[in-house]
């Protein structure tokens, strides 16, 4: 199979940083969780969807090399940014296990920038190990800057109707991890006003 013929889990990909992509697979539809990382194709399809914003170079054959045990890693990695994002969100001190897991998953690949110089100078990243292995080493890494540094501020959680998303504000206004959050959510607000009409 090609990789372009990956089959999605379904999770919404929202032009977010990628640990929040990463977060954000564990999602809901009309407020029932649902799980975008169910099987080591929609991982596969994930990264190939995540590939053009990773950090780390992935080929095809990385691609369908994900194993059992990648999905374990992302799962773990994903449910620890998740609830990271919750506490950071809600205001709570971080948990410190999700805190843990989060640092030995960004201390599991070494990974360097290198210099090239042609065509003209530019750093490659270079890693130790499996490539996707290094590529959840460096969504943890990002993910520690998030919640260390300033866009921690911006991190959100939708208010759109059974919606469990978290995004980074990048408008003051906004308050939904997309327009069709957002579009719910209006359509819920007005069929109560016109049910609390009616009610009168």
């Amino acid at each position: 199979m090609k990789v372009a013929d990956l089959v999605s889990g379904g999770a919404p990909l929202l032009g977010e940083p990628p640990p929040v992509e990463l977060g954000n697979t564990a999602y809901a539809v009309r407020g029932r969780p649902k799980d975008g990382l169910r099987s080591v194709e929609h991982l596969g399809a994930w990264l190939r969807d995540m590939r053009p914003r990773l950090t780390v170079d992935l080929t095809d054959a990385d691609i369908h090399g994900v194993t059992d045990r990648d999905l374990c890693l992302a799962r773990e990695l994903r449910d620890a940014i998740g609830a990271l994002s919750a506490a950071t969100v809600d205001g709570r001190d971080l948990d410190p296990d999700a805190v843990a897991t989060l640092n030995r998953h960004a201390g599991r690949t070494p990974r360097w920038r290198e210099l090239r110089t042609a065509p003209e100078p530019h750093t490659v990243v270079r890693f130790e190990g499996r490539p996707v292995a290094a590529v959840f080493a460096a969504l943890a890494e990002e993910a520690a800057d998030l919640f260390a540094g300033p866009s921690r501020r911006q991190l959100r959680a939708c208010h759109g109707p059974g919606c469990v998303l978290h995004f980074v504000r990048d408008t003051p206004r906004r308050e939904w991890c997309s327009p069709g959050c957002g579009n719910r959510a209006r359509a819920a607000r007005h069929y109560a006003r016109v049910r609390k009409g009616d009610d009168d």
